[in-house]
């Protein structure tokens, strides 16, 4: 037998350092979340938004969030529970349901803002590529950033549903 040195000893526990709460349980990318939701020094005080969109096995949330020193900040909401209210009975988590979860997003904040007459989005829904155009005056039109979390982006993910149904709606999103 030959003798192992013991890696682990008393000065590698004292010195090691525990991971946050959130990274230890795999909920949250703080890696990704920094990137999101630092805004440019230039920019002071301005929030910078974020489209927070989360699917669970029943329901499909789509948020507008901005971070603040006391915790995240939820401006406005929409749930895909809603919307047996507007007409869709069933199939609330497919890939029609996250579409029109972030259109009612889009539109309960341009509603909040009063932009909702301003930037109707797109009239005849037809799966086309659309992009806000921004006015050469008044007020801009609502800019945010896609927030999808830990959820894998691959090429028709239901996440992608909704971005397409907030940009629709009249929401500034990039994409590409």
């Amino acid at each position: 037998m030959t003798f192992v040195k013991v890696v682990k000893n008393k000065a590698y526990f004292k010195r090691f350092q525990v991971k946050y709460k959130r990274r230890r349980e795999g909920k949250t990318d703080y890696f990704a979340r920094k990137r999101l939701c630092t805004q440019d020094k230039n920019k002071y005080n301005t929030p910078k938004y974020r489209m927070v969109v989360r699917l669970t096995n029943k329901d499909v949330i789509c948020q507008i969030a901005c971070a603040k020193l006391e915790g995240d900040e939820i401006f406005c909401a929409a749930y895909s529970h809603e919307l047996p209210r507007y007409g869709v009975k069933i199939g609330l988590t497919n890939y029609a349901a996250c579409y029109c979860t972030g259109l009612l997003l889009a539109r309960r904040v341009l509603t909040k803002l009063n932009l909702a007459n301003k930037y109707v989005g797109v009239e005849e829904v037809d799966g086309e590529d659309f992009e806000v155009e921004e006015p050469d005056e008044g007020a801009r039109s609502f800019r945010c950033f896609l927030d999808v979390g830990l959820a894998r982006t691959t090429t028709g993910a239901r996440i992608f549903g909704a971005l397409k149904g907030a940009v629709d709606g009249g929401l500034n999103i990039p994409h590409q």
